[in-house]
């Protein structure tokens, strides 16, 4: 009897590892790009000598996350108090992030932050619930800005706004917003790590890595999942996720034990 080639699987683990250079390498030189960038108030001062006074910076941060919320934050800062060292969130590390994040809180003339959880992302789409969350940290800024900067998104509001494409590593105001939002959404995954020991939240802050994975296969999503993005819905538990949604329109049925919450 002949025995099966192996040389077809062989070229599918071969293409596929080829592919994840690809991407790894891909991800590699955007950083690169990205180092290269100065951040400056280069975009600030462009408006400013326009007239406007009360200049916002708008980011949000947890995109590409698999659970909990997507956080924005909106800053505008002190000309005549400078904060050093503002660079893109994503290019820092976390202690670096979490003490310019409070430069950023003494210096500037306003900030705020704001969040969109998980069931409404589910409703109305990461994009939708992205500028929902940017619209919001606007409006609850005081004094009320008259001009916003954002990164390469434009969000439902009156004011004057100019979007740039990697604004979060060229412009100053951008940059501090989104040292704000990543700051304040990594504090509040630590804080749901306590809730959900079994994803390591703490660790990966949510994004889609190979230990997170593993944790939905094994434990399927828990409730603050977004069940909308493909590696939660495709996960190896669609009967968890059945009777989620099913108990929310029955009072009589209960939760599988891996998502019921604790009773006293």
């Amino acid at each position: 009897m002949k025995l099966p080639s192996k040389r077809p699987a062989l070229r599918r683990l071969v293409n596929g590892r080829h592919a994840i250079d690809a991407v790894r390498s891909a991800a590699a030189e955007k950083l690169r790009r990205l180092r290269r960038l100065r951040c400056t108030l280069r975009q600030e001062r462009a408006v400013w000598t326009q007239g406007f006074v009360c200049v916002a910076g708008v980011d949000e941060a947890g995109r590409g996350a698999l659970c909990g919320p997507v956080v924005a934050a909106a800053v505008v800062l002190d000309p005549r108090r400078p904060v050093r060292g503002l660079r893109d969130s994503k290019l820092l590390p976390a202690k670096r992030r979490q003490e310019l994040a409070l430069e950023i809180r003494r210096r500037a003339l306003a900030f705020s932050v704001a969040a969109v959880d998980n069931e409404q992302i589910d409703r109305i789409n990461i994009y939708q619930a992205s500028r929902a969350a940017m619209l919001e940290a606007v409006q609850a800024l005081s004094p009320a800005p008259d001009y916003l900067l954002l990164d390469a998104m434009r969000i439902a509001s009156e004011i004057p706004q100019a979007s740039f494409i990697h604004g979060d590593a060229r412009c100053a105001s951008i940059a501090a917003a989104s040292i704000l939002a990543k700051v304040e959404r990594d504090c509040l995954l630590c804080e749901l790590d306590e809730l959900f020991p079994a994803y390591g939240l703490a660790a990966h802050k949510g994004y889609g890595t190979a230990q997170h994975l593993a944790a939905l296969r094994l434990h399927g999503p828990s409730p603050i999942h977004r069940r909308s993005f493909a590696p939660v819905w495709n996960c190896a538990h669609p009967q968890e996720e059945l009777a989620f949604m099913l108990a929310e329109s029955s009072d009589e049925m209960e939760l599988p034990a891996t998502l019921a919450p604790a009773r006293n």
